[in-house]
């Protein structure tokens, strides 16, 4: 499994994709212009410029990377010479999965880096209000990461059962708009609002609030643009819902691939 996520890393670092998503990086240069729009707080548009970006790239790599590499590795036949040697089909859709998880990382750490040196430069010429609280900020953009390794571990449910790219590219993108909204239709549907809707509606509304995953509680930008506190309790409850989420997501991923017919 190892040996699959370095193969992997070398591959995703040749992937013309890649290259092309990373010129999305040079938007960064841009951002403190930009940011001199807002006369009195150039420090937080800068910020939630500079995040936006950064969940932006992370997506797009997340998608289409998570989206595809299964799938053009199947498509290309690479998979069968593979499978071929000492390991199973669940170790080396694992081994792919962590070579992506881990290069989201890094480029996480890349936009970290460059969203520090932004903010900094603003914070510096435009003295903030508030202090920017750079834990808030490291964070946020930890949780971001997780966010997208969740996407990529659904996009590799839907490249285990699919014979093209379309289901694992546009499906991922669906799970992902329907997973950034269940938060707030959970807490619509138990409010005041809510009671004129029917219970059969309520109750498919819960039910696909606890199948799809809730993408809204890894969202953070607000405590690190506003410096607000970050709830201990919060985060390691977030961590662990993403931990045992990734898991039967990936268990079942493993499974339909170990199920499936190559020919």
């Amino acid at each position: 499994m190892k040996n699959v996520a370095i193969v992997t890393l070398k591959g995703i670092f040749r992937d013309r994709i890649f290259h092309g998503i990373l010129v999305n990086v040079a938007f960064f240069v841009l951002i403190p212009s930009i940011a001199t729009l807002s006369m009195r707080q150039v420090t937080e548009l800068s910020l939630t410029l500079s995040l936006s970006l950064v969940s932006f790239i992370l997506l797009l790599l997340s998608i289409f990377l998570g989206g595809t590499l299964l799938w053009k590795d199947i498509e290309r036949r690479y998979t069968y010479s593979v499978l071929g040697l000492p390991l199973t089909r669940g170790r080396y859709l694992l081994g792919k999965f962590a070579g992506t998880a881990i290069f989201t990382l890094f480029v996480s750490i890349v936009l970290g880096v460059a969203t520090y040196l932004v903010v900094s430069w603003v914070s510096i010429i435009y003295p903030p209000e508030r202090a920017i609280l750079w834990g808030n900020l490291t964070v946020c953009i930890l949780f971001e990461a997780l966010k997208y390794i969740l996407v990529i571990a659904v996009a590799f449910l839907f490249s285990s059962v699919s014979t093209s790219f379309f289901l694992p590219v546009f499906g991922t993108i669906s799970i992902f708009l329907a997973g950034n909204v269940t938060q707030q239709v959970y807490e619509y549907i138990h409010s005041a609002s809510g009671s004129a809707l029917s219970p059969l509606v309520c109750q498919v509304a819960v039910g696909l609030y606890y199948i799809l995953p809730n993408f809204s509680a890894f969202d953070l930008k607000v405590n690190a643009i506003y410096g607000i506190p970050i709830s201990l309790s919060g985060t390691l409850l977030t961590f662990v819902y993403f931990v045992l989420y990734a898991a039967i997501v990936l268990g079942l991923a493993v499974l339909v691939l170990s199920r499936r017919e190559m020919r």
